[in-house]
């Protein structure tokens, strides 16, 4: 469930996942298209993420993480990503904006106001 944990943030504002808009010099795990799949297939897990990200719900690490790196993810900002993970979290994104419409229009309204 780690890996999991670790690919919705990647995304999600997603990610989304802290992995992607840590500093350059730590070196960050790839994440495979199919554990990206797996996360965004996990409804309950992704509602978990957004009410954290809303102030709804208790965050666990992953989401304090995403609400932290919500507003530069929002603004498209993370001069630390690489091309595959700019992709990926792009992906989680459209994702958000089409399965959880209500949640990503709160998300917008907060973050990116």
């Amino acid at each position: 469930m780690h890996l999991v944990q670790i690919c919705f943030v990647v995304a999600l504002m997603m990610g989304i996942s802290g992995v992607f808009c840590a500093p350059q010099a730590t070196k960050r795990p790839e994440i495979s298209e199919d554990a990206l799949e797996m996360a965004l297939s996990d409804k309950r897990y992704l509602m978990r993420q957004l009410k954290c990200a809303l102030g709804e719900a208790p965050c666990d690490p992953v989401g304090r993480r995403l609400k932290s790196l919500a507003p530069l993810v929002l603004r498209g900002s993370c001069p630390q990503c690489t091309p595959m993970e700019m992709r990926q979290i792009q992906k989680v994104l459209a994702h958000v904006q089409r399965n959880f419409p209500n949640e990503w229009s709160k998300v917008i309204n907060q973050y990116a106001g």
